[in-house]
């Protein structure tokens, strides 16, 4: 991965209108240009063109992702996105969320067919790993994952720090570092993995001191921009 580290990825999930995304937009891009890490914007998959066009006119630093892809290549598939759709538009793509695992039944083999199409079409996958044993079959099952670990932004997120509302509840940052370092070694090499869960400007810090933690993707504290400005500084 050649992304300079903190990486930091804001999750808006299914929030905001795009007068609300391009207010957010305005407010933040001119931050990423000063910040030495990398910042990376997944807004619904409705606005990543409009966010495209305005990052461009922009001239910001701040990077687009999508928040998923279908797990078909393109075709008669009603509703879906393809990844090679969205390989001029965006660099980046999440996989494997544990909210997609809960509310749509995602599964592994889904997920290991998302990161070879995302990995076909040259967009960066952020794969999500909400229990370690998710990666015995991304290693026995998903050849794809295991030979291509260093494109693959990783991220420890265990459904239990999902924040909801207000009720944050994040992984204790020693444990997290120590997942971190679990999932490297399990791909044998120094992956890129980041912490997601219940982020914010207050504990951040904690986060980014650990050794095996690159950065983090963060929800609920990204949605309002002044509290996202201050988690850049804090991570700077």
């Amino acid at each position: 991965m050649n992304e300079p580290q903190p990486i930091l990825v804001a999750n808006f999930k299914a929030h905001k209108s795009w007068d609300e995304i391009s207010a957010w937009i305005e407010q933040v891009a001119p931050k990423c240009n000063e910040f030495a890490g990398t910042v990376i914007l997944c807004p619904s998959a409705p606005f990543l063109a409009a966010a495209h066009a305005k990052l461009q006119t922009l001239n910001s630093k701040l990077q687009l992702g999508a928040q998923d892809i279908s797990k078909f290549e393109e075709g008669p598939y009603t509703g879906e996105i393809s990844a090679s759709q969205l390989k001029r538009i965006c660099q980046y793509a999440i996989v494997g969320h544990s909210e997609r695992r809960k509310y749509f039944a995602e599964g592994d083999g889904d997920v290991i067919q998302k990161v070879d199409l995302l990995l076909k079409n040259e967009i960066t996958p952020i794969l999500c790993v909400s229990d370690l044993k998710q990666l015995d079959s991304y290693v026995k099952e998903g050849k794809t994952i295991y030979d291509n670990a260093e494109k693959i932004i990783f991220v420890y997120e265990p459904p239990s720090a999902i924040s909801k509302d207000r009720d944050y509840r994040p992984e204790d940052p020693q444990v997290a570092d120590q997942n971190a370092a679990e999932i490297s070694r399990i791909f044998n090499q120094n992956v890129v993995t980041l912490y997601g869960g219940s982020i914010n400007p207050e504990n951040i810090k904690a986060f980014l001191s650990k050794e095996n933690i690159a950065g983090g993707l963060v929800g609920q504290a990204c949605l309002d921009a002044d509290t996202f400005l201050q988690l850049i500084s804090k991570s700077a």
